[in-house]
C-alpha cells in the first residue's frame, strides 16, 4: 500500500524527469531554429553526440528484454518474475532513443516521408518496421503477463519478442555494416557484435533500475539472486570484450585498415582522444573494472553490482563515441596509395567537439525513458515479486 511519502516521492521524480525531457525538447527546438551550425557536427561528422545516446538506448532496449526472455522462454523463475519490468524498460528505452534520433534529423517533420515512402534497399527503411514492430510485440507480451486468461500465451509471445529483438539489433548493427562510405564500418561482424553488446548494456540498465526500485521500496534483493545476476552480467561483459577484440583483430588482418586501427588503438594522426576513450573508457572502466567487481568471491551485496552496472553504461558511451564519432572523423581512403588534398579537407582527420544542445538533447532522451518507466511502475505492478528482506526506512 502506497503511503503519502511514496506519492510525494513519485511526483518529485516525475517532475524531475519531465523537466529533463523538456530541456531536451528545448535543445532540439534551438537546433532546428538556428540550424546545425550551433552543433559540433559538420559535413564530415554528420552523426554527433545525440546519435551516441540514441544508439545506446536502442541497443540497450533490445538487450534489457533478455531478462524477460530468460524467464518466459527458458523457464527460469528468478528472471520470469522480472519479465514485466524488462518489457517496460524495453519500450521506454526504445521510445527515448527514437525521440533523440528523430529530433536530431534537423527536419523531424520529414519522418512522415520515411514512414510513407519506403526504399527497401535501405536499412533505415527496414528499421521503421523493426522499431514499430518491437513496440507492438512487447505490448502484446506484457498483456499476456498481466491478463491471467492469456498467461498461456506468454511463452509464445516471449519467443516472438526474443526473435524480433535479435532481428532489430541485427538491423541496428547493419546500419553501419552496410555503410560502404566509411572505412571504419562495412564489416559483417557488426551485426553479431551489436547483439552481444546489447546483452551487457541491457542487463546493466536493468540492474540499475531494479536496485533503485528496491531502495525506493526499502527492500533488499536476496543475495543468491544478486550473485546469479552478477555472474550473468560478467559473462556478457567478457563476451562483448572478446568480440570487440575480434572486430579490431579482423581489421588489422587487412592492410587497408591498418591506418584506421592505428588511429583508434594507438592514437596516431590525431586520434589520441579516441584512443584514450577506447582503452581507459571502454576497456578499463567499462570492462575490466566491472569484471573485477562482479567476479570477485566477495561480491555479496548490491553495492558492487550497482557500481559495476554503472561502469558498464559509462563504458558503453565511451565505446559508442569512439565507434560513431571516430569512425566518421577518420578520413576515407578514396584513392588507395595516393595522398589526396583539397579545400574540402579530403584526407584530413575531421574535427568534432560536441555542443551543449547536443548533450541536452541526448540527456532529454534519457529523461523521457525515465519518465515513461516511472509512469508505468506507478500505474501497474512492475515490481518483481520475490521474498523481500525489508530494510528500515529512514
Amino acid at each position: 500500500m502506497r503511503t503519502a511519502a511514496d506519492t510525494r516521492r513519485f511526483w518529485v521524480l516525475a517532475a524531475l524527469a519531465a523537466a529533463i525531457t523538456a530541456v531536451g525538447l528545448g535543445a532540439a527546438h534551438y537546433m532546428e531554429l538556428h540550424g546545425h551550425i550551433v552543433t559540433g557536427m559538420n559535413n564530415h561528422v554528420v552523426w554527433g553526440l545525440p546519435h551516441v545516446f540514441a544508439i545506446f538506448m536502442i541497443v540497450a532496449a533490445s538487450g534489457v528484454l533478455n531478462v524477460a526472455s530468460i524467464g518466459s522462454v527458458f523457464g527460469q523463475p528468478v528472471y520470469k518474475r522480472r519479465a514485466p519490468l524488462s518489457g517496460l524498460l524495453c519500450v521506454a528505452l526504445l521510445m527515448g532513443g527514437l525521440m533523440v534520433l528523430m529530433l536530431d534529423l534537423g527536419r523531424p517533420d520529414r519522418v512522415i516521408v520515411a514512414a510513407t515512402h519506403y526504399n527497401f534497399k535501405s536499412v533505415f527503411a527496414w528499421n521503421v518496421f523493426l522499431y514499430s514492430g518491437m513496440v507492438g510485440i512487447v505490448a502484446v507480451y506484457l498483456w499476456t503477463m498481466f491478463e491471467r486468461r492469456l498467461n498461456g500465451w506468454s511463452k509464445p509471445a516471449g519467443l516472438a519478442a526474443l526473435v524480433w529483438r535479435f532481428v532489430l539489433t541485427t538491423g541496428t548493427g547493419s546500419i553501419f555494416g552496410f555503410l560502404v562510405a566509411r572505412q571504419a564500418y562495412q564489416s559483417a561482424l557488426l551485426a553479431p557484435l551489436f547483439i552481444v553488446l546489447s546483452f551487457g548494456w541491457g542487463l546493466a540498465v536493468f540492474l540499475i533500475v531494479q536496485a533503485t526500485m528496491y531502495a525506493w521500496e526499502g527492500q533488499t534483493l536476496d543475495a543468491a539472486i544478486q550473485r546469479r545476476m552478477a555472474r550473468l552480467l560478467g559473462i556478457f561483459i567478457a563476451a562483448s570484450l572478446y568480440l570487440v577484440a575480434v572486430y579490431h583483430g579482423t581489421n588489422l588482418y587487412f592492410a587497408r585498415q591498418g591506418a584506421f586501427e592505428a588511429f583508434i588503438l594507438l592514437g596516431r594522426d590525431g586520434g589520441a582522444t579516441y584512443s584514450l576513450l577506447f582503452w581507459a573508457g571502454y576497456v578499463v572502466v567499462g570492462s575490466v573494472l566491472p569484471l573485477v567487481l562482479l567476479l570477485s568471491p566477495t561480491v555479496d551485496g548490491s553495492r558492487n553490482i550497482f557500481a559495476a552496472a554503472a561502469f558498464v553504461v559509462a563504458g558503453a558511451f565511451a565505446w559508442l563515441y569512439v565507434f560513431i564519432i571516430g569512425g566518421q572523423a577518420f578520413p576515407l581512403d578514396i584513392f588507395p596509395g595516393h595522398v589526396v588534398t583539397s579545400t574540402f579537407g579530403d584526407g584530413a582527420v575531421a574535427s568534432y567537439a560536441p555542443s551543449l544542445p547536443e548533450l541536452l538533447l541526448g540527456v532529454g532522451g534519457l529523461g523521457a525513458a525515465f519518465l515513461l518507466t516511472l509512469a508505468g511502475i506507478r500505474a501497474f505492478d512492475f515490481m518483481p515479486q520475490d521474498d523481500f528482506v525489508l530494510q528500515a526506512k529512514p
